[in-house]
């Protein structure tokens, strides 16, 4: 689920944390940190996931409550309930590992039932909601056209909803672009995912090893990328800049597998996404010219394979 991009980010994350740290870390303890970064994305995905079945859910309660009025009009006992019968809403609902992560982290208890009861009520409200209950077949793209809209025109648009998340989850601010990506990917192929197995053994062996890598090689990648820097102050410089710089350069030298225009390619997303207005532009003259040099002294090594991408 999670790509090769976000393991990137996490390990960002990491490095930044560990340098922001006064004193050594312990041994073992950016592994932890890393594990711990991980873990806070998977419960955020979940809680997401979550809300967005009992935003659909919340047609039968309604329902429900309208019907047991002690004196409930024709329109209290014709609540549509389509919603609550979305196929691609039960395929997540009736997944073991969807149900065992959602009573694992006591979702029941972190989501905000008014909340909740307003953004469904938005839902209603919305032209896509009644064209959606006024088909009479059930198809697939609307199913997920549906879910969708929920998570995109209500949810994250929402202030509300978006300080609730800050409040229960410190790692929203970081992870929002990534869970954008990760939840539409999820809707559009629900069952092919683990609540519990976020990231592949491959891509954790990679994530490990990236990390472990930059904290190792510190000494190696700075001395070929100070020379570098010119009028440029090593101390003054975004320390998140110098950490991407660090990631990318090992990738030069010790990632054979991915290629050197996918590393340059994706640090310079990270570092516009999360440094300085200034950053893409300057990684991207650092990696290049350090990419250069290292080319024109044979030190770049890679092998190809057609799946050696981000």
């Amino acid at each position: 689920m999670i790509s090769r991009r976000n393991i990137r980010v996490k390990v960002m994350q990491t490095l930044y944390t560990i340098d922001s740290v006064s004193g050594e870390t312990k041994p073992g303890e950016p592994l932890v940190i890393l594990t711990k970064k991980i873990e806070q994305s998977r419960q955020l995905f979940t809680y997401l996931i979550y809300f967005i079945t009992e935003t659909a859910r919340y047609a039968e309660t309604d329902a429900r409550q309208k019907a047991s009025k002690h004196l409930p009009s024709a329109e209290d006992l014709a609540i549509n309930t389509k919603l609550a019968g979305n196929e691609i809403l039960w395929k997540i609902l009736e997944d073991v590992s969807f149900k065992s992560a959602v009573d694992e982290m006591k979702m029941h208890l972190l989501i905000d039932r008014e909340l909740l009861k307003k953004t469904y009520q938005q839902l209603v409200l919305s032209p896509e909601y009644k064209e959606y209950i006024d088909e009479q077949s059930r198809d697939k793209k609307s199913e997920k056209r549906m879910l969708d809209f929920i998570f995109t025109n209500l949810m994250l648009p929402n202030d509300n909803f978006t300080s609730h998340l800050e409040e229960h989850f410190i790692n929203w601010d970081d992870d929002a672009e990534m869970m954008y990506t990760l939840v539409l990917n999820f809707l559009n192929k629900p069952a092919q995912q683990s609540f519990h197995d976020i990231l592949s053994k491959d891509k954790w062996i990679f994530a490990k090893s990236l990390l472990q890598t930059v904290l190792e090689k510190s000494e190696q990648t700075l001395a070929l990328i100070k020379p570098k820097l010119k009028n440029w102050d090593a101390d003054r410089i975004a320390s998140l800049d110098l950490i991407i710089l660090q990631m990318g350069v090992c990738e030069f030298l010790y990632f054979e597998t991915i290629p050197t225009k996918v590393t340059i390619n994706e640090y310079i997303d990270l570092a516009k996404a999360y440094s300085t207005p200034q950053s893409g532009q300057f990684v991207n003259g650092l990696l290049d010219n350090i990419h250069k040099e290292l080319t024109a002294e044979n030190k770049i090594e890679k092998i190809s394979f057609k799946d050696s991408t981000i």
